[in-house]
C-alpha cells in the first residue's frame, strides 16, 4: 500500500476529531474531556514522552498489531 500525506485544514481536523470523540465517548464524556484538556494546560507533546514508559517494545508491538486488527471492525 502506498502512503500519502493528507493535509487537512485546522477546521476539518477539529471537526473530524470531535466527531470521533462523540462516536467513542458520547456527548457528556466528550465535553468532560475537552473541559479537562482546556483547564489543565494539557501539553500533548510532553504527555507523549512518558505515555508508554512502562511498556516494552514487544508489548507496544502487540498493542499496535491488535489495534490495526480491530481498526477495521
Amino acid at each position: 500500500m502506498k502512503w500519502r500525506k493528507i493535509i487537512r485544514t485546522d477546521t476539518a481536523l477539529k471537526t473530524e476529531a470531535i466527531d470521533l470523540l462523540l462516536k467513542t465517548f458520547g456527548v457528556l464524556e466528550t465535553e468532560r474531556f475537552i473541559s479537562s484538556i482546556k483547564s489543565s494546560n494539557f501539553d500533548y507533546t510532553e504527555w507523549q514522552k512518558t505515555l508508554w514508559n512502562d511498556k516494552s517494545i514487544e508489548e507496544l508491538h502487540n498493542m499496535a498489531v491488535e489495534f490495526e486488527k480491530n481498526k477495521n471492525n
